[in-house]
């Protein structure tokens, strides 16, 4: 089955993309007229593409299908290094907003003191250094889409202000005195279960309610080993300018079987580390020794490893991604059965309950 769809995009440009069968390879053009504060506006071209071939991401294409005529907010939830930007880029240019701006923002990345005054704004003399009035991003943003990453991070005492912001459709700067109107949707990531922050009292449950309109799981790379070898032969065109090396039965074999802590992040940069030091075809010697090995323990600790020795997780990510592979493993050992599963994991049933609400663990894995 095949299915061509067309999105016109700004000034009459046309944007399309294709539905496969088993393969689903959604690529198509994207039409966005001017950059930020820039008059006359300048019309770019950008190109981006969502590979996935496996039942669940199928799926979550399907549903950003869907909501493409929607303003309704979208919470991405899933692991580091899913790819919730990329789904958020791409739930930007399919909607009507695609022709305004996608403003995207790291929360965790940016330093609390400073977070206030980049999203909001100030005016002039809101404090010393505040010299001229400075929009915020959220103002950037109108008429567009605004990407909040790791909303996880966001501090509880500015929450009431982003609440309030999409409530009213409304800002006020910091240090002004007349609101401000803005228009925007609002995409928002998480790589943790925001419920469980609302009843740890750490995330405002009315915030949390607001912005989960629309919520998608994006799953982790080793529930979806089928897009495996779609990603590593994607990523080999990518990094390989002379043309892609055949990959061996059995390193691809390993690709498939190797956990992805990491995921698709951890998967890009072995493949481009691959391609620097590979000459000719991909063999398993080729490949890094947690992927070539066949213990997934050992795999799983020397890939959070390293990991996190390269600054691509926290400490508490890591813990996150050992704890939910080794309660994955044991569900799946032990048929989903909990009781079963908490004892082979040497923890009280309680604590596994609490562990699988919070990292969003399905019983079957």
């Amino acid at each position: 089955m095949y299915m061509h769809r067309i999105f016109h995009g700004s000034r009459g440009k046309t944007c399309d993309f294709g539905i496969r069968r088993y393969l689903l390879i959604w690529h198509f053009r994207i039409c966005t007229i001017g950059k930020l504060n820039r008059s006359p506006p300048v019309q770019t071209v950008h190109s981006i593409s969502l590979l996935a071939e496996s039942e669940p991401m199928r799926a979550i294409i399907s549903h950003i299908d869907s909501i493409s005529g929607s303003d309704s907010s979208v919470l991405l939830i899933g692991e580091t290094g899913v790819g919730k930007e990329l789904v958020a880029e791409y739930i930007h240019h399919t909607s009507v907003r695609a022709p305004n701006p996608l403003i995207k923002v790291g929360l965790a990345a940016l330093p609390p003191e400073l977070l206030e005054t980049e999203l909001f704004g100030h005016a002039r003399g809101a404090y010393t250094s505040a010299q001229g009035e400075k929009k915020g991003l959220f103002e950037l943003a109108d008429t567009g889409s605004m990407f909040l990453d790791d909303i996880d991070d966001f501090p509880l005492a500015l929450q009431s202000k982003l609440l309030r912001v999409l409530e009213s459709r409304e800002l006020m700067r910091v240090g002004g005195t007349a609101p401000i109107p803005v228009d925007f949707r609002l995409i928002t990531a998480s790589k943790v279960d925001l419920k469980e922050l609302v009843n740890r009292g750490l995330f405002r449950a009315d915030l949390y309610y607001r912005i989960n309109v629309v919520p998608l799981v994006i799953p982790p790379l080793r529930d979806r080993p089928g897009d495996v070898p779609l990603l590593v032969n994607h990523f080999l065109k990518r990094f390989s300018p002379d043309g892609p090396p055949p990959v061996d039965e059995d390193a691809m074999k390993a690709f498939v079987r190797y956990s992805w802590p990491g995921n698709i992040r951890e998967l890009r940069n072995t493949v481009q580390r691959i391609t620097l030091f590979t000459k000719g075809n991909i063999t398993l010697a080729s490949l890094p020794p947690e992927i070539r090995e066949e213990n997934p323990v050992e795999m799983m600790i020397k890939a959070c490893d390293r990991c996190f020795a390269e600054g691509q997780m926290t400490f508490d990510e890591v813990v996150a991604c050992l704890e939910t592979n080794l309660i994955r493993g044991a569900l799946k050992q032990m048929n989903g059965n909990r009781t079963h599963a908490a004892r082979l994991l040497g923890m009280n049933i309680s604590t596994l309950r609490d562990k699988l609400k919070k990292y969003n663990i399905p019983d079957q894995p």
